[in-house]
């Protein structure tokens, strides 16, 4: 017999299973299941009791750089570009190559040589451009890998594809599949939060970049904003106070759990454990973002903009805050590299704004000894090209879009640091050695975390999926169980040699 609610009508598609086991074997079943689902909070909620194997990071900071940073102008040391300065692009580099619409059409492709100048450091020798005088200070920590490669070539497809492994809108993003399948450590946080650098063009940053997908939306990132309300909508109207806010919450819940009780729907137990994770975050959030109690030495480590709250070297601070308190994924996000005019000032001014914090981030997790099970990735979408779009100025010129290859660096985690993975040619437009696909980089960040990418899996429209598709590698070279001499050797060359 049906019955109406006033959150809805029953299912027709007949009696839930929970509604079996309320209505069957003198409803001990049900008590069963009450029980059972009692003693889960919502933040225990996840698909793996254990890992698939023994975990290196526990959590992951990716300071995502959106715009395609120019690796010939940070990391990939290219001399004989910079002989060649002003020459033509030969064919036999090209290929007939795909090229954007951008520069397709340009009738000749004049190579453009870096301004900057190039230096080793650390006792791996590795390369570093001259605006990036932080982070080649710990050069010694990082694992660059000088040879990713993806099939995106425009901002949109590009960064979706490395953020949720595939060009096409609507995949779960790297923090909602870890959600789901590692839950969080501290239930009154959110396991995926997301921070952008306020007061930057660039390409546009959307909200699905870091949604759940077809997973449950209680898996999806959520957004901490600068200003007094970090959060939108989590704390209490004028008149509202915590104790009403407490009152209104159980009874609401309790509607839904009629509905549950009717239709089984994930969504609706998705809805009533944001409800109750927004009300504990009423307290945990204020505490997170509250910087007064650091110590001066950490604010000065960080840099000037610290106090700024939403530039990128505050949230390079909250990011280790929040990894301190058990968030599982933290997802950085500076735009403003996309260089296709002005490289020279456009470089120095995202430096500028991004070099002291990113190494900072990296010392200080490394002195309170959380370096060796966090992961810290630093990277964009795709690279840039190695000849000028538009006419060759001296040293004024843009760069396009390149996916071919380009560099990405992680630090502590698991991963070997001191090492330069990868390389491409003389003019570093086509890889050359050992490369790495956005699928293996994926499958080696999930490895890392003790998953086996082929098994973290989830069912949808009849189709079992993942992260990474039906692709994916591990790169065990990176890994810092598995040394490999030629890696350090690799680590003290130009990228040309």
């Amino acid at each position: 017999m049906r019955r109406n609610l006033c959150v809805g009508e029953e299912s027709i598609f007949g009696l839930s299973r929970r509604q079996i086991l309320n209505q069957f074997g003198l409803g001990l079943g049900g008590v069963a299941l009450s029980q059972m689902l009692s003693s889960e909070s919502a933040a225990d909620s996840k698909i793996l009791d254990k890992t698939h194997f023994p975990a290196k990071a526990k959590r992951v900071i990716y300071l995502f750089q959106s715009g395609g940073p120019s690796q010939m102008d940070l990391y990939d040391y290219k001399p004989v570009l910079k002989e060649r300065h002003g020459q033509q692009l030969p064919e036999s580099v090209r290929k007939g190559q795909r090229l954007t619409g951008m520069s397709g059409n340009q009738s000749s492709f004049p190579l453009g040589g870096s301004p900057f100048k190039f230096s080793q450091h650390g006792q791996s020798g590795q390369w570093f451009s001259e605006t990036l005088p932080k982070t080649s200070s710990i050069a010694d920590e990082l694992c660059i890998i000088k040879s990713m490669h993806t099939e995106a070539i425009n901002h949109g497809p590009g960064v979706t594809m490395l953020q949720t492994g595939s060009q096409f809108p609507g995949r779960p993003s790297i923090g909602s599949w870890l959600s789901y399948g590692l839950g969080t450590a501290n239930e009154d946080l959110p396991s995926f939060v997301v921070m952008v650098t306020k007061n930057k063009g660039g390409q546009p940053l959307v909200s699905r970049l870091w949604g759940s997908g077809f997973l449950p939306s209680k898996f999806q990132g959520v957004r901490l904003r600068s200003g007094k309300d970090p959060v939108l909508y989590l704390n209490n109207p004028d008149g509202i106070s915590r104790q009403g806010r407490r009152k209104m919450l159980d009874k609401l819940i309790e509607l839904h759990r009629s509905q549950v009780d009717a239709n089984s729907d994930p969504e609706i137990e998705s809805r009533i454990s944001e409800y109750e994770l927004a009300y504990r975050m009423q307290a945990s959030v204020p505490e997170v973002s509250d910087i007064s109690k650091e110590p001066k030495h950490i604010l000065d480590l960080y840099g000037k903009n610290v106090n700024n709250p939403g530039s990128f070297t505050a949230n390079c601070l909250q990011a280790r805050r929040l990894a301190e308190r058990g968030v599982r994924f933290i997802q950085l996000y500076h735009p403003g590299w996309d260089q296709h005019g002005g490289l020279s000032g456009g470089i120095k001014g995202q430096c500028g704004e991004t070099d002291q914090a990113s190494a900072a981030l990296v010392t200080d997790l490394k002195q309170r000894g959380m370096l060796d099970d966090t992961l810290v990735v630093w990277g964009g979408e795709f690279g840039r090209t190695c000849y000028s779009q538009g006419k060759l100025n001296g040293d004024n010129f843009g760069r396009d879009h390149h996916p071919r290859c380009f560099s990405l660096w992680m630090a502590g985690g698991g991963v070997k640091g001191g090492v330069s993975y990868g390389s491409t040619d003389e003019l570093g437009y086509n890889v050359e050695s050992n490369p790495v696909h956005v699928h293996d980089f994926h499958a080696t960040m999930l490895h890392l975390l003790g998953i086996d990418h082929e098994r973290l899996v989830f069912r949808y429209q009849g189709r079992r999926f993942r992260l990474t598709d039906v692709h994916g590698k591990i790169v065990n070279c990176l890994l810092y169980t598995s040394p490999s001499p030629r890696d350090a050797t690799l680590s003290r060359m130009p990228s040309s040699a």
